[in-house]
C-alpha cells in the first residue's frame, strides 16, 4: 500500500505573509501520487492547523503496514524557535508554520522526528519540504517585496512572546544541526539559505516543487531517491532561484526506488 498527505497553506492569518504557490505545490504532488497509485489525502490552508497535521501525519502512519510506503509532502513557510532542550548544536529547533501558527505555534523537528518514528517496522517513509528551515535565512534574504518571489520564511517575532523572540535575536549565526534520518527527507533548501514561492508562466508554485516534479517525470523506471536528487540539483540552484536542494537520509533510504 502506497499512502500521502499533501499539505499547502497560503493563508496565514495576522502575520501580513501570505503566500501565493502553497496550494498548487499540494495539488500538483497530489496529483502526480494519484498517478503513481497513492491514496492520497489533501489538507490545504484552513484545514491545516497544528492538530490537524499532527493526526494528519499520525493517521497515515497508523494505516501503513511493513512494506508500505509514506509520503507526507509540505508546502508553506518553515521558521525557527531557540532549542530548550539541548538536542541541537546550532541551538535551533526548525519548524514547519500551520495554519493556526499565531494562536497555537509551530510544529517543531523534535517533534516531526517522534512521529516519524511511531510506525511499523518496514514502513518507508519519505517526507518532501517546500520551505525554508533556518532563521538565519532573514538575515540573507534580499527584499522580495510584492511582486512574484516570496521567500517561504515566518520570522520567529511574529509568534515569539517577547521574551522568547528576545531571546531567538541574541543566537548566532550557524550552519546544521545534527541530520535525522527517522525519515527520508527532501528539502528545498540548505539550512542558512531560503525556498522561493514563484511563479511559472503565470502560475504561482514552490521553486522546488516545480523543478522536483518536473525532474521526476524525466526519470527513467527504477531511479533511485539520489538519482531524483542530482536531477533537481542539475536545475537549482538558479540564477533566479538561488536555493541549494537538499536530501538526508541513511545510505539504503537514498538507494530506494522512487515512490515504491
Amino acid at each position: 500500500m502506497k499512502l500521502a498527505l499533501c499539505i499547502g497553506i497560503n493563508d496565514y492569518p495576522g502575520t501580513g505573509s501570505d503566500l501565493h504557490g502553497c496550494v498548487n505545490d499540494a495539488n500538483d504532488w497530489a496529483a502526480e501520487l494519484s498517478k503513481r497509485d497513492f491514496d492520497v489525502r489533501l489538507m490545504l490552508d484552513a484545514e491545516a492547523t497544528g492538530d490537524a497535521m499532527r493526526a494528519g501525519i499520525r493517521e497515515r502512519l497508523d494505516a501503513a503496514a511493513t512494506g508500505d510506503t509514506v509520503v507526507i509532502t509540505y508546502s508553506g513557510h518553515g521558521t525557527w524557535v531557540p532549542d530548550r532542550d539541548g538536542d541541537e548544536p546550532d541551538r535551533r529547533d526548525e519548524a514547519l508554520c500551520p495554519y493556526d501558527i499565531g494562536t497555537n505555534g509551530p510544529l517543531l523537528d523534535d517533534e516531526l522526528f517522534e512521529l516519524f518514528l511511531d510506525r511499523r517496522r518496514g514502513v518507508k517513509v519519505v517526507f518532501v519540504s517546500d520551505s525554508c528551515h533556518s532563521g538565519s535565512v532573514a538575515r540573507y534574504a534580499p527584499p522580495t517585496g510584492s511582486g512574484s518571489r516570496r521567500i517561504k520564511f515566518l520570522p520567529p517575532e511574529i509568534f515569539l512572546s517577547e521574551r522568547d523572540a528576545a531571546a531567538a535575536r541574541r543566537l548566532p549565526r550557524t550552519y546544521r544541526g545534527r541530520p535525522r534520518h527517522a525519515a527520508l527527507l527532501f528539502s528545498g533548501c540548505q539550512d542558512v539559505e531560503y525556498s522561493y514561492d514563484a511563479n511559472f508562466e503565470g502560475r504561482p508554485n514552490g521553486a522546488f516543487t516545480y523543478v522536483a516534479l518536473a525532474a521526476l517525470r524525466r526519470l527513467p523506471e527504477g531511479a533511485c531517491y539520489g538519482d531524483w536528487m542530482k536531477e533537481i540539483c542539475a536545475q537549482l540552484p538558479s540564477q533566479d532561484y538561488p536555493q541549494q536542494p537538499g536530501i538526508q537520509g541513511t545510505s539504503t533510504q537514498r538507494r530506494w526506488p522512487i515512490l515504491t
